[in-house]
């Protein structure tokens, strides 16, 4: 089965009313078909933060979508380590030339070690490090 690595942006466009970029994520995931979705615990702690002030309704719904994603059979969330931790903050000092967050650097490295090469975001800096980026808008 395709494996494709999710990031906070993905979880962030499918969940916020009216996101931006919400129209171009559930393309991408649409024309995706059946896959295996890796993300991690950092990433969903973004996701968290990322909604956090979007009121209560939101943040009923932001946790109830991390419950979901949890539990979800197509979904393999891999739990935050002192380890990857640690080879995330190596990546980030290795790139003081780049913008990445430390959040990006583990996501990266988890993408490297389990040869994921696609990643449903929008987000450039996964390009830089030659990952192909999923989320776009259509283009007239």
């Amino acid at each position: 089965m395709r494996t494709v690595f999710a990031d906070s942006l993905y979880w962030i466009a499918v969940t916020r009313p009216k996101d931006p970029w919400g129209d171009a994520a559930n393309r991408a995931k649409t024309q995706l078909g059946s896959v295996l979705l890796v993300t991690t615990d950092e990433v969903l702690a973004e996701f968290l933060a990322a909604l956090c002030s979007g009121g209560p309704a939101i943040r009923r719904q932001a946790v109830k979508l991390v419950r979901a994603i949890l539990s979800a059979p197509n979904v393999r969330v891999l739990p935050q380590t002192r380890e990857g931790f640690l080879e995330g903050l190596k990546r980030y000092e290795r790139r003081d030339d780049k913008e990445y967050s430390l959040v990006d650097c583990v996501s990266m490295n988890v993408m490297e070690s389990r040869k994921i090469q696609e990643v449903l975001t929008n987000d450039h800096h996964f390009e830089q490090e030659g990952f192909t980026v999923l989320v776009r808008r259509e283009t007239a």
